[in-house]
């Protein structure tokens, strides 16, 4: 522990960013300034996130499961029948929390938590503790012309007018500027800073000097590519070499039968480079805490929030997706049109495009795992998480192997900078945080805790307790794998374990009817007799 009480906090935070993409976890991307965290602090190998956007914000930004705090799918108002999509009264976010404890509160980055996206209500962040908040309402969209992008309460999408102006280098800019404006004005008081990139979230947007740095890096393949990545993960220590990779997605086809490879690599070579602009970022705030003085005492967390993303959008449909879920421009800022979706005639990357990276790079992202974002299984759960504290943390490029999940991080801040979490807010109860702090785990690579550790979402769940691991797909049955032997999920044992079956679905019921889990029959049949397609981003 540090001898200062109250040490600075910085929570960084990607969209849709896989386990094994970044280079300290074995991926091809440059991402120097994260692996420095990485050489100077520890990595998690079995941090779990809650494998989508708003719920995983939700969970970490309160310490409590997604659905206790009102965000059980995506932040669409679904009430009085289902989820009300916007974070209630029964929690307390990190900056209420920190605030009263004389931490200055900033964000820069997306939000998400909140139903109402273009009106300030009880959910902004600016009414959730932060002192000052730059960033977007929504969850998704052009990294060029971005929508819901806000000050405090006041719309400033006029930014976006600057030829120059790119989403990530915003959300950077201002982390510095509020880094700069607290020295100036409170250098006296610790601070708690989140920034919550969008990168490397859909649409495939990067500047052409990123974007070059990738040229023909991805030409292998992804066949090749995930066997060199899992060979990177198991000489690191990431992953164990007794685990074996999966098979590629069945939906995939093998690298050397894809006729357009010059467009596939592309697709993901701007995705890396997403990556990059992020990662640049993240040096960016790391040199003015340097020059600040206050690098030594700032821990520094960065993860992910839910695996990679394999949401296609063929061309058929991609307008009528988009204009449905997220805010779209149908023209540039010079007057081209815009063109949606994925297809060869379309070069990734520019503001006249609007695609994904697909279902096959993300099987690549989550290396060695199954499945994706929306699911249970490793490959939608399994988060990177790098903590960085020179003063607090005596590990220096050390690896912690103990299971930990997004509950854990509000435990761990109120041990670190000695917070108070109330019984009550403004008047309202408070439910207790459902989380454990981690600092006993980065202090010394000690045996894991013994608990339980939940998920749930859109009907896909899953309860962990030590190396036993219960999940399944929605409508599907209970699949139970030993992870110490089979992280990869390739064995299912649930015949040979009825019992423990028996007996963990019995813990899961009880946590989901503990914390206000809505079956998902219910959510369909709500959407269904609305007449309404079901929300997605």
């Amino acid at each position: 522990m540090s001898s200062a009480p109250r040490p600075n906090i910085v929570v960084v935070l990607v969209d849709d960013m896989g386990f094994s993409d970044i280079g300290c976890y074995g991926g091809e991307v440059l991402t120097p300034n994260i692996d420095a965290l990485a050489a100077g602090g520890l990595s998690m190998t079995q941090f779990y996130n809650t494998a989508r956007c708003s719920p995983s914000r939700a969970s970490l930004m309160t310490g409590l499961h997604p659905h206790q705090t009102g965000i059980g799918i995506l932040n669409y108002d679904d009430s009085p029948e289902g989820y009300p999509g916007t974070l209630n009264r029964s929690c307390v976010t990190l900056a209420e929390v920190l605030r009263p404890a004389g931490y200055a509160t900033y964000i820069s980055g997306k939000w998400h938590m909140s139903n109402d996206i273009h009106s300030p209500d009880d959910a902004w962040p600016t009414r959730r503790g932060f002192d000052e908040f730059f960033g977007t309402l929504e969850g998704a969209g052009s990294f060029f012309q971005t929508r819901t992008l806000t000050r405090n309460e006041e719309n400033v999408e006029h930014l976006c007018e600057d030829p120059g102006f790119y989403y990530t280098d915003a959300i950077t800019d201002h982390a510095v500027e509020f880094l700069r404006s607290h020295a100036e004005n409170r250098a006296d008081d610790p601070f708690f800073l989140y920034v919550a990139y969008t990168a490397p979230h859909w649409p495939l947007h990067a500047l052409e000097e990123d974007i070059a740095r990738y040229a023909g890096r991805f030409a292998a393949g992804w066949d090749e590519l995930r066997v060199q990545r899992l060979a990177r993960m198991v000489e690191r220590g990431i992953v164990s070499g007794e685990w074996a990779l999966t098979e590629r997605d069945p939906r995939v086809p093998a690298w050397e039968d894809v006729t357009e490879q010059e467009w596939e690599a592309a697709r993901m070579a701007v995705y890396a480079a997403q990556i990059d602009r992020m990662d640049q970022g993240v040096g960016r705030i790391m040199a003015q805490l340097a020059e600040q003085g206050v690098r030594e005492d700032t821990l520094v967390v960065f993860l992910s929030d839910n695996g990679g993303c394999a949401e296609e959008m063929p061309v058929e449909t991609a307008r009528d997706f988009v204009t449905t879920y997220v805010s779209f421009d149908a023209f540039t800022r010079d007057g081209r049109e815009v063109r949606p979706g994925n297809d060869p005639s379309i070069w990734p990357g520019g503001e006249d495009t609007y695609a994904t990276y697909g279902r096959s790079w993300a099987n690549l992202s989550n290396t060695p795992f199954r499945e994706y974002k929306h699911w249970i299984h490793e490959g939608g759960i399994a988060a990177p998480l790098v903590a960085h504290w020179p003063a607090g943390l005596a590990a220096r490029g050390e690896l912690r192997h103990q299971p930990h999940q997004l509950t854990d991080i509000m435990s761990t801040v109120l041990e670190v900078s000695g917070a108070e979490y109330p019984e009550e807010h403004l008047g309202h109860a408070v439910l207790p945080p459902e989380g454990r702090s981690m600092l006993a785990t980065w202090a010394e690579d000690a045996p894991a805790e013994d608990r339980y550790l939940y998920w749930e979402h859109e009907g896909n769940c899953g309860v962990r307790r030590g190396p036993w691991k219960l999940v399944r797909k929605h409508g599907q049955d209970w699949e139970l794998f030993e992870l110490d032997a089979d992280r990869t999920e390739l064995h299912d044992l649930a015949a040979d374990h009825p019992a423990r079956v028996a007996e963990m679905a019995e813990v899961y019921q009880r946590w989901a009817e503990r914390c206000g889990v809505i079956p998902r029959e219910k959510v369909l049949e709500l959407y269904a007799s609305r007449g309404s397609g079901l929300p997605s981003e």
